[in-house]
Formats: structure tokens, C-alpha cells, sequence
């Protein structure tokens, strides 16, 4: 190993490792991109593993509605840059479908409410491996999710921590059954993606969401 590397540039190799893995192993794979700085990563990290080749997943989009157009503006120019496909899905359309209600008073976020509209795309596009972005200091359960979350149809998952799985090989045979939730971005403080992208030059928007703080 070399140790001449700055850690941010071994987590991206890390990073990019587990990207080529996950595509070589599963047959469905999407990413996850709303524009924000964890996703903006992402795809980024995706851009290094898979240029000048085109990407062999499409981009999804989970809209909550309240999202800044700048943000919006952001994803399609990025999306548009790329070359790629983009799919959106919003939470808007189930609630009207009744599949999810909206949170009352004047503090409601639509953050939960992305679940059902995120399972119903899975659903629908029969994908069977999801890159996302988030940050481990959001909720306690994300601290112990550092690549893997293995989801079976029931929505509960088991999580495969970092150094337990170099790949996608550990869960690839229950693909056609579950999905596996890969992610690189669960590595640090919520300043990490941002502190990433910054940090390469990467360009990202600095809010994307109206949801006020709770």
C-alpha cells in the first residue's frame, strides 16, 4: 500500500473500487442524484470510475417538491453535461395516489415520505443495487453503514461494514430478491461530502432544500 496518499484521495480510490465492483456484479444498478452535495459526489466518483465510457446504470432522481430550483436547475445541467439518463420520481405523484401522507403544520418535511416513492421506483425498474449518498451523523443507523445495506422485500436490511466486503460478491446472490444499497459517502461528519468536493474542485449547490430545520 502506498502511504504517500492523502486520505481523501484513498477513500476516492476506495470509493471508485467499490463502484466498478457493484456494476460488474449486479445486473440493475442505479444512482441516486438530487443535486446536493452528497449525490453530487457520487456521481463524480462515478465520472472517475466509468469515463469516457457511458455510465451502464441510469440516474434517479427521488423529487420531494421542495426542492430549490436552483438545486433542480443544478441536477439537469449536470445530468445534461453527462450525456446520461435521468429518471424522477416524485413524492408529489403518491401522495395523490394516496400511497403516503403528508406531514401537517408549517415544519413538515417530505424527508420520510421519499421511502415509498424510492421502493415503488425499485419496484418499477426491477433495480437491484441503489448508489446513495448520506451523511452518518443524520441518524444513528447510518454510523454503521460504510459500503453495503442489504435490503430484502420487507424493507429491513442487514449492514455489511467496511473491511467485511471488498465487493459486491457477498450479496449477489440474493440480488434477484433484495436490493443492496451501496454507498462511499457514509465515511464521516456531515462535512465530509462537502468537504470532498470542495476539496477536487467539484462544483455543487450550496442548499437544495426549502424543508426547514427541525
Amino acid at each position: 500500500m502506498r502511504h504517500d496518499l492523502s486520505y481523501l484521495t484513498m477513500l476516492e480510490a476506495e470509493a471508485i473500487f467499490i463502484m466498478r465492483e457493484a456494476v460488474a456484479e449486479f445486473e440493475r444498478p442505479v444512482l441516486l442524484f438530487s443535486g446536493g452535495k452528497d449525490s453530487a459526489v457520487l456521481l463524480r466518483l462515478a465520472e472517475k470510475a466509468f469515463r469516457p465510457g457511458r455510465f451502464s446504470f441510469p440516474i434517479m432522481h427521488i423529487d420531494t417538491g421542495h426542492n430549490f430550483p436552483e438545486a433542480l436547475a443544478f441536477r439537469d445541467r449536470r445530468v445534461a453535461e453527462l450525456g446520461e439518463h435521468l429518471i424522477v420520481r416524485s413524492v408529489e405523484d403518491s401522495i395523490r395516489r394516496g400511497r403516503v401522507a403528508p406531514e401537517p403544520g408549517p415544519r413538515a418535511s417530505r424527508n420520510r415520505l421519499q421511502t415509498a416513492t424510492l421502493l415503488d421506483a425499485i419496484a418499477e425498474f426491477r433495480f437491484d443495487a441503489v448508489f446513495g449518498g448520506a451523511r452518518r451523523d443524520e441518524e444513528r443507523s447510518r454510523a454503521k453503514e460504510r459500503v453495503f445495506s442489504h435490503r430484502d422485500e420487507f424493507g429491513s436490511g442487514t449492514r455489511v461494514p467496511s473491511g467485511q466486503s471488498r465487493g459486491a460478491s457477498t450479496t449477489r446472490g440474493s440480488a434477484r430478491a433484495s436490493t443492496c444499497a451501496s454507498s462511499r459517502c457514509r465515511t464521516g461528519p456531515s462535512s465530509t461530502s462537502g468537504a470532498t468536493s470542495r476539496g477536487r474542485g467539484w462544483s455543487c449547490p450550496r442548499s437544495t432544500s426549502r424543508t426547514p430545520a427541525r
